[in-house]
């Protein structure tokens, strides 16, 4: 048996004698360490294991855990006797940036001397060694909740001088989801200041640390080096696309088919591959979320978005919401199931994430939401090409779910009903609910950097046009900006079946200097649809003329007008 399945436990002692269920990846400790590399950053997406890894190390190196080799008897790193004289035998100082919740500066600031003041208190018992005098002493408890940010920054680079001292051997130092804090300051808009808070920190921590013996830090995504690891030359980057390590963070497909024999689930293979595969490491194709697979076979089988409806999609839905057309019109084909070529920058420049969409991909990818089907290296470069697609039926369901709750709140009932009198063609009720959908929604798809009024109803209707996408999918195939007669139509819907009418929709910005109302500009719209021949390939495929209603929308502002 492979222990009870049960959520939360990312202590890895904890793990073991509580007989959780755990698949065994110490084999990672062996990995690390024979490679060699000073300070080692791994990104992986949410929910893949990297606590309960460093939690791991920690217990497989800490003196704190020495003599507690029966955590470690039957796993794969006990195995050589190399390793078994290793456990226990080093300083370890092991921290978590993942309960940084806040992007407010100041309570980010408090936040980590918070943690790195209880880093002190676990280690406080070896200040009463005779190595130490009463400077140190005095200096060891000056550190605490109120510390300056002077004396955060050098705090963990003294307090591994200290072990050294005491142990006459150079501290390991894990830090876990460092990144956690700088998304979310970068969510509240104050990324500057929180970036010059932690490169200060980085830079003390482990590049001038002379006390350092070797690290790993962990993370979702690889800040970029001119953000936060400009001082940083001694670090190694594992990131999804690598294959170092690629194994041991997820579950391998042979891992999780085992767990559902073991659990009487092996029936439902293909069930939980339909719903849970898709995630590539490296060369390494399906791996599974841990979180999910844990969920699965705790409730016995009941599949359900496990992973994608836990915390942490805040960023992502910011992104997508204000993305500009490029972006939303690539979500439309993805939520439809197909795939899409880009380029991809695995460091994540968040400057750059407001207006460049491969920098939202590359995010994407980072976060495990999307998946790699195929890399090519092409021109006289060889320039790196991404056939990307969304990983799996979880997180489909989780973006469809983020789309709907773009019009949650006070514009849900508003919105079901503009879709209701859609497709009853009920042109009243249409005008009477958008008015009240874009009033109440129309600035959560501003990016606040002041967009043009030709660009912030952009914005909006791509949403809105995703919307549709999500709610319409039984009844309608929803596409956008396709070539049709002699020209591309902005929203067609076309009917699944044919008791439902085909829908145009063209949407336009009131041009105050052509058209004196937002009558003119709706006459427009429509009389673009009859030009241009929008529905010639509706009836192309059999719809008759009489089944195809067109619309035309005209935004002035946060004003709609559908005619």
């Amino acid at each position: 048996m492979l222990g009870r399945p049960a959520l939360g436990y990312q202590d890895y002692e904890e793990v073991i004698t509580e007989d959780i269920l755990y698949i065994d990846k110490t084999g990672f400790i062996r990995e690390w360490w024979e490679y060699g590399d000073k300070v080692t950053l791994i990104t992986r997406p949410r929910r893949f294991g990297k606590t309960l890894n460093m939690s791991t190390v920690e217990c497989f190196f800490s003196n704190q855990y020495a003599g507690r080799g029966d955590l470690f008897e039957g796993k794969d790193i006990w195995r050589e006797e190399k390793y078994r004289q290793l456990q226990g035998t080093f300083p370890v100082i092991f921290l978590s940036f993942a309960s940084v919740k806040t992007g407010d500066v100041k309570g980010i600031k408090t936040a980590v001397k918070q943690i790195i003041s209880d880093v002190y208190s676990k280690h406080k018992d070896m200040m009463t060694s005779d190595v130490f005098d009463d400077n140190d002493r005095a200096y060891y408890n000056s550190i605490n909740d109120n510390m300056s940010d002077g004396a955060a920054f050098m705090a963990l680079n003294r307090l591994s001088g200290y072990m050294e001292k005491r142990f006459e051997k150079k501290a390991i130092i894990l830090l876990d989801e460092y990144d956690t804090p700088m998304q979310e300051s970068w969510i509240a808009g104050n990324w500057n200041e929180t970036v010059e808070f932690f490169r200060n920190f980085f830079n003390a921590t482990f590049k001038t640390n002379t006390h350092l013996f070797r690290s790993i830090i962990t993370g979702i995504t690889r800040i970029s080096r001119e953000s936060i690891f400009s001082d940083l030359n001694n670090l190694e980057v594992v990131t999804t696309t690598s294959d170092k390590y690629a194994l041991y963070f997820g579950l391998s497909e042979g891992e999780v088919f085992a767990a559902l024999d073991d659990k009487g689930l092996e029936n439902e293979k293909q069930g939980v591959k339909k719903w849970y595969d898709g995630f590539t490491f490296g060369t390494h194709s399906d791996i599974y979320n841990p979180w999910s697979i844990v969920s699965f076979i705790g409730k016995n089988g009941t599949y359900d978005a496990y992973w994608s409806n836990t915390s942490g999609n805040g960023l992502v839905n910011s992104l997508i919401q204000k993305g500009n057309q490029a972006i939303k019109q690539t979500m439309e084909e993805l939520l439809q199931g197909n795939s899409f070529v880009t380029e991809i920058d695995e460091q994540i420049v968040f400057s750059q994430l407001n207006g460049n969409a491969n920098a939202v991909w590359s995010l994407l990818l980072a976060t495990g939401y999307l998946k790699v089907e195929k890399m090519e290296q092409i021109g006289v470069r060889l320039k790196k090409v991404y056939t990307l697609r969304l990983t799996n039926m979880e997180v489909e369901i989780m973006f469809s779910d983020m789309v709907k709750g773009w019009f949650g709140g006070c514009a849900e009932t508003d919105y079901n009903d503009f879709i209701k009198a859609l497709l009853l063609g009920d042109k009243k009720a249409m005008n009477r609910y958008m008015n009240r959908v874009a009033l109440a929604t129309f600035s959560s798809f501003d990016t606040g950097n002041k967009p043009s009024e030709y660009a912030e109803p952009e914005r909006f209707y791509h949403g809105f046009v995703l919307g549709l996408m999500v709610d319409l999918a039984d009844r309608y195939s929803v596409t956008s900006n396709r070539e049709s007669g002699f020209g591309r139509y902005d929203v067609m819907l076309e009917p699944l079946n044919e008791k439902d009418d085909a829908i145009i929709l063209e949407f336009k910005v009131h041009d105050p200097d052509d058209e004196k109302t937002l009558d003119e500009t709706v006459q427009k719209a429509l009389e673009q649809i009859a030009e241009k021949q929008y529905s010639a390939s509706l009836e192309a495929k059999g719809i008759a003329p009489a089944r195809i209603r067109k619309y035309g929308f005209a935004f002035r502002g946060k004003e709609c007008k559908i005619g």
